[in-house]
């Protein structure tokens, strides 16, 4: 009696054992069709990212940013301008040239640097091996003061945040000041003209070149020299070679 308990106690053993074995065999081979092998030594790889309908230009961009400035009524100058001037150029220009504000001839066009200060800087562009159309120019004022007077600090302090945003947008290598006004506003410094000129600074991590602006030269034509000093330093800077 005893040993047919055992026999059969034995082979239900044995019957269990291998049901059990069974299942686990199964078990693990499904497993492995619920797993995805991935090669650590491979790199995954990169998704394209897709540019959007939304996403707009950097010309789109200042184009808006323009809109927005002819629109701008926030001081006096908006009621004796002819246009806005708002910039000229090339809207991934690796260097921009920063005026005070326009003249007579600029706010007769609409177009910044046209009269004679203007050919100036074109005659010193061109000295660059540049043109133009390589650049970008624009003002620290967007508006003539009447007569030609100097920029007021109000009309500064409420123009400056249009200027800020299209340097960022252009995201220059180089800016080049033209002038006391436009130094001392990008530099925040009352800092002359004369002891800021010759050296590159920093204006938000970009060298900016502070020199003389091109209508001191005209009424100072000894000046010259040292504005091509300066320019000489922009081109070294920026690898340029004179034509």
């Amino acid at each position: 009696m005893t040993d047919t308990i055992e026999t059969i106690s034995h082979d239900s053993a044995q019957k269990e054992l291998l049901s059990l074995t069974r299942t686990v065999k199964g078990q693990v081979l499904n497993a492995k069709n619920m797993y995805v092998e991935v090669d650590c030594k491979k790199p995954m790889p990169k998704q394209k990212i897709q540019k959007t309908e939304t996403q707009k230009s950097y010309k789109e961009l200042l184009n808006d940013l323009s809109c927005e400035v002819a629109e701008c009524q926030a001081c006096p100058l908006s009621k004796t301008r002819n246009n806005v001037v708002f910039g000229d150029g090339n809207p991934e220009a690796r260097l921009v040239f920063v005026g005070e504000a326009p003249g007579a001839d600029e706010d007769e066009q609409g177009l910044p640097f046209v009269g004679r200060a203007g050919q100036l800087l074109t005659n010193i562009i061109k000295a660059m091996g540049l043109e133009r159309k390589d650049v970008y120019i624009c003002n620290i004022l967007k508006c003539r003061p009447p007569g030609n007077r100097n920029p007021l600090p109000e009309e500064i302090r409420l123009c400056e945040p249009f200027l800020k945003k299209q340097l960022r947008l252009i995201a220059p290598q180089t800016i080049c000041a033209l002038g006391s006004f436009a130094a001392k506003t990008l530099l925040r410094t009352e800092t002359p003209i004369t002891a800021l000129r010759g050296r590159f600074h920093s204006y938000e991590g970009i060298p900016l070149m502070p020199t003389y602006h091109p209508a001191y030269l005209l009424r100072n034509p000894s000046a010259k020299k040292q504005v091509w000093d300066d320019v000489q330093l922009i081109m070294k800077e920026m690898s340029l070679k004179q034509s």
